[in-house]
């Protein structure tokens, strides 16, 4: 049963998953907490976004969707779920996506650190083709502005090397960042195509990646609880 008091707030609702699952404090739809961002009131009193979850202080819950969190600070939930006279950046929304999207990077240059990632066409090409190496990926990576044909190559070899085995592709295909974030997390210049590699970093990555792309979404409960991708057919238009 769920407990009614504050239910957008961390002491509420309660579940058998409590720890897991809070309530939009704008839908008022209880949800998994990888499918909101937390919000704290700062030592001013101004509202900040938590996005890792780690901040002190009582945690106001929000859909992890730019359209949802631009209705929160246009109808005054912030105000009304903290119960409080609080400030609210005019542009939250948008440095929220800001954000996410140097989170990511940051995840990424942590998994190259660790030597989760390999970059450039060849090396990702050679990734592919390579049955024993496509067991250890945990992603493809494409840049957003990134050139179609080769794009469709890569993505064509995953179908191909699939088909044969009679099964999807066991990793994501992303493509939330530009060739310039990718450059910033990799330390190189005209990145484009870059394969993550299984491992913990990847996994913190993968997580961000995929928030990031929850966010972008105009449509959050489209894509809730699914992976940050772009999926090889879909990628042929």
């Amino acid at each position: 049963m769920l407990a009614l008091a504050d239910p957008e707030l961390d002491n509420g609702p309660r579940t058998e998953k409590s720890a897991t699952m809070r309530m939009c404090a704008v839908s008022r739809e209880v949800r998994p907490i990888e499918e909101l961002i937390r919000f704290v009131v700062g030592p001013s009193g101004e509202v900040v976004p938590d996005i890792k979850r780690k901040l002190p202080g009582r945690g106001l819950w929000i859909t992890a969707s730019k359209p949802v969190v631009a209705e929160a600070v246009r109808r005054h939930h912030f105000s009304r779920g903290f119960k409080a006279n609080v400030h609210v950046q005019p542009t939250l929304a948008d440095d929220l996506e800001a954000l996410l999207a140097r989170s990511a990077i940051e995840a990424l240059g942590i998994a190259a650190k660790a030597g989760q990632v390999v970059s450039g066409f060849s090396k990702v090409e050679a990734a592919l083709s390579q049955r024993q190496s496509r067991t250890a990926l945990a992603a493809l990576l494409h840049a957003s502005d990134g050139a179609a044909d080769g794009i469709r190559k890569l993505d064509a070899l995953v179908r191909s090397n699939d088909e044969d085995l009679g099964q999807a592709p066991p990793f994501p295909i992303i493509c939330c960042l530009t060739s310039a974030e990718l450059d910033l997390a990799l330390g190189r210049s005209n990145v484009i195509h870059a394969a993550v590699l299984a491992g913990p970093a990847s996994r913190t990555f993968l997580s961000r990646s995929q928030t990031l792309v929850r966010y972008r979404s105009a449509d959050a409960d489209k894509i809730a609880g699914t992976a940050a991708t772009k999926s090889a057919s879909t990628s042929k238009t």
